[in-house]
């Protein structure tokens, strides 16, 4: 078992307080049966887009899934409109913590739910850790 599961940030220390697609950057960490591994930082494609698209616009969806290419799930303490369309690529797992550290800890402490939930394909729910 390997995933990569991306956690949205404007910091790098935070999850966004707002819709995860609208985080600035995307904390990506690897979660195998050694632990949990920090990978990379990557940039929101979103933000070099037109900012005047509404919430729930499958063009923003489209842009921030660009980012996420290879991504196996998606951590933000909210998602929008978009989540249905999301929901198709990526595991979308809402978190209801403050820091990424906490929220791997987290994570990682559920994966047999994260693994259960990627196993369903498109037809995957959401998933919320308290």
């Amino acid at each position: 078992m390997e995933l990569l599961i991306a956690f949205g940030t404007d910091d790098g220390k935070s999850l966004k307080r707002d819709h995860v697609g609208m985080s600035r950057y995307f904390s990506v960490h690897r979660f195998s049966e050694d632990g949990e591994e920090f990978v990379e930082r990557r940039e929101n494609a979103k933000y070099q887009g037109d900012e005047s698209i509404k919430h729930g616009d499958p063009e923003k969806s489209r842009a921030t899934s660009s980012a996420l290419k290879g991504i196996d799930g998606l951590v933000g303490m909210r998602f929008g409109p978009n989540l249905p369309r999301l929901l198709k690529k990526f595991v979308c797992i809402v978190v209801r913590r403050e820091t990424i550290d906490d929220a791997v800890k987290l994570v990682g402490a559920n994966m047999d739910r994260v693994l259960e939930e990627s196993e369903k394909g498109e037809s995957r729910g959401h998933l919320i850790f308290k």
